[in-house]
């Protein structure tokens, strides 16, 4: 089985910055990226979907999805710092 969880959440404010929320791997990173991601679909947001994709499939290691999904929540202005 393919262990896609991150070490530490990546702590999000998607609906204002009184509303967080946390996303813990990469299967939920790709659902956030494509149910609830604000604003535009970036470089950055294809960048974090495709790793957290090829994570899920064991070809990129969770690290890496995770660090492209931080990239992404930072460029769009909702990263919980």
């Amino acid at each position: 089985m393919i262990n896609d969880l991150w070490d530490k959440p990546v702590e999000l404010m998607i609906d204002g910055p009184d509303h967080f929320h946390c996303v813990g791997s990469s299967r939920e990173a790709v659902a956030c990226l494509t149910k609830s991601w604000p604003g535009e679909h970036d470089a950055f947001y294809v960048a974090a979907r495709r790793a957290c994709m090829k994570a899920m499939e064991g070809k990129v290691r969770s690290e890496e999805a995770q660090a492209a999904f931080i990239n992404a929540a930072e460029n769009a202005g909702i990263l919980r710092h």
